[in-house]
């Protein structure tokens, strides 16, 4: 009875979270439903779209969300505008020198933090770039013989723009790995566009004034939760051959790895939760499988990249339909 209150419970916070964030974020409930999803699957998301629709205003809204005791504004969040003069001790921090104690101190960039919106992470060099490596793989950062943990929730929201590639470092294929999720942000619909208008000073007030909806101990319950969420074994098998198949298809030249197959599974899990059911669904299949893959895998030319993955979740789906025992359990 305890275990049903909790889980009903943990359903309604996501509810709100994505409720609150969605008083700033119009028009945009699936795309905060992934980013919710990257979350509590303890990955990280990388967003993608022209300026101007969103992107950096979500990350902001996600972290005042989520209260800390030790952070009156929310969630510890930073920010770093990326750029090609920058370096990693501009992130990670660096080594200072103090007159008191005459000896050199450590001084922590702003990765530590609860939640980092690397803007434009695809302006920076590659050096840079792999900077990010350990701390999204490992939830830490080793300097010389030392390493330092960081915060117990680590969350990055990365985000590039598709246009104005001159002077731009792609990020790599071991990089984007390390992203459980790549989303397009898009335009809203013009209904909505008209709402902001009419409506922009209010929604402006609604982000200096975003409610803090849950704790920082709710968001790791919720992430524990998402690990006990079931997933019918018809569905492993799914994923498996899903994952496979990318790696067999003529049109693509790079398939995914197991490690993408973890995260797939992962995100299942975060999805189902985060659309308020203990248990994954085919849907939840169809809807997560190329936000998760796509930008995993390399395609042989751009018409390949429209059609190959959807071929493969077309089949994998229509074997599902033919499962009877997935049918009766489900």
């Amino acid at each position: 009875m305890e275990e049903t209150i909790q889980i009903e419970n943990a359903l309604a916070n996501i509810t709100k979270l994505v409720d609150n964030i969605e008083t700033v974020i119009r028009g945009k409930r699936s795309q905060i439903q992934f980013v919710v999803t990257a979350l509590l699957a303890k990955g990280h998301i990388l967003m993608e779209d022209n300026p101007g629709t969103g992107k950096t205003v979500m990350a902001r809204a996600l972290a005042q969300s989520i209260s800390n005791e030790s952070h009156k504004g929310g969630a510890s969040f930073k920010r770093i505008q990326f750029t090609p003069d920058l370096l990693p001790m501009d992130l990670i921090g660096s080594h200072i020198f103090d007159d008191n104690k005459k000896e050199f101190v450590f001084k922590k960039g702003p990765l530590f933090c609860n939640l980092l919106l690397a803007d434009e992470i695809n302006r920076a060099s590659p050096k840079v770039q792999s900077a990010l490596l350990e701390c999204m793989a490992e939830n830490q950062i080793t300097i010389g013989e030392t390493t330092y943990p960081l915060e117990k929730l680590f969350f990055t929201i990365a985000t590039q723009n598709p246009v104005e590639m001159e002077g731009t470092y792609p990020l790599p294929t071991a990089q984007l790995d390390r992203f459980f999720i790549k989303i397009y942000f898009g335009y809203v619909d013009e209904n909505t566009e008209l709402d902001i208008y009419k409506n922009y000073l209010g929604i402006a007030n609604n982000l200096s004034d975003i409610k803090q909806v849950l704790t920082m101990e709710e968001i790791l319950f919720l992430q524990k939760e998402t690990e006990k969420v079931f997933i019918h074994e018809e569905l492993v098998i799914a994923v498996r051959n899903i994952v496979r198949d990318t790696r067999v298809h003529p049109e693509i030249s790079l398939g995914a790895s197991t490690r993408s197959g973890i995260a797939f599974l992962k995100c299942l899990k975060a999805f189902a939760l985060v659309n308020g059911r203990t248990f994954v669904t085919e849907d939840d299949l169809k809807a997560i499988t190329k936000p998760v893959l796509d930008h995993r895998l390399i395609y042989r030319n751009k018409e390949a990249k429209l059609r190959a993955l959807d071929q493969i979740i077309t089949k994998e789906l229509d074997r599902l339909k033919k499962v009877k025992s997935f049918r009766n359990d489900l």
